[in-house]
């Protein structure tokens, strides 16, 4: 599968999504991380989580060497897959964030990668994780030809556990399902919806979990 080509026609709004994540991350994401964190962006896509968090340091990886260009200078960026962080040292990260990515890996892949989680975090730190969430999504989920795996919130906390993470906080109806999707856009009209969970419950088709190791 030509990943490459794929991301590129599916993220031409490049300059859009970034616009939206910069209010995410200063509205809601921001408050999970601390201005000490060394923090871990998995399957950092065109880096709109990594750039705009505040944070000590900063590391991203994925598997497209195209996105390092877009990443801040900042942004430590890794080319590797997530089974397999091998130059991710044991032990020194403190959160990990994880948006839109379980759903692109077989379940081999998957346990692999929580089982890194696992390895590289220190102890009673936590993986932040955006999915997109399938008993809410029966018939858009494969909308998209790289989706491999269906997920729900509560598979993933019965994997977590496996890997001695507890699930700490859980937000089962989140933000809609694609940024492609109708609403919402500006910057004031993402702002007020994250101030108001009414409407996470009428849009929101992901789900947020934060486990933390144990």
């Amino acid at each position: 599968m030509n990943i490459k080509n794929i991301y590129k026609k599916r993220f031409d709004n490049i300059r859009q999504r970034d616009f939206i994540w910069k209010v995410l991350v200063n509205d809601f994401f921001q408050k999970y991380i601390k201005k000490d964190d060394v923090v871990l962006d998995v399957g950092c896509g065109y880096g709109e989580f990594i750039n705009n968090i505040n944070c000590r340091k900063k590391l991203a990886i994925d598997i497209n060497p195209d996105v390092k260009k877009y990443l801040n200078k900042n942004v430590i960026f890794h080319n590797e897959p997530s089974a397999k962080l091998s130059s991710i040292k044991s032990n020194s990260i403190n959160k990990i964030f994880v948006s839109n990515f379980f759903e692109h890996l077989d379940k081999k892949d998957i346990t692999a990668t929580i089982g890194e989680f696992k390895r590289v975090l220190k102890k009673g730190g936590l993986a932040l994780v955006l999915q997109p969430n399938i008993r809410l999504l029966l018939q858009d989920y494969w909308m998209f030809f790289d989706h491999v795996t269906p997920i729900d919130d509560r598979a993933l906390e019965e994997v977590f556990n496996l890997y001695d993470f507890e699930l700490i906080k859980k937000i089962l109806r989140f933000l809609p399902y694609t940024t492609k999707s109708n609403f919402p856009k500006s910057a004031f009209f993402v702002s007020l919806y994250l101030k108001i969970p009414l409407l996470w419950s009428i849009f929101g088709k992901q789900s947020f979990l934060i486990f933390q190791k144990l």
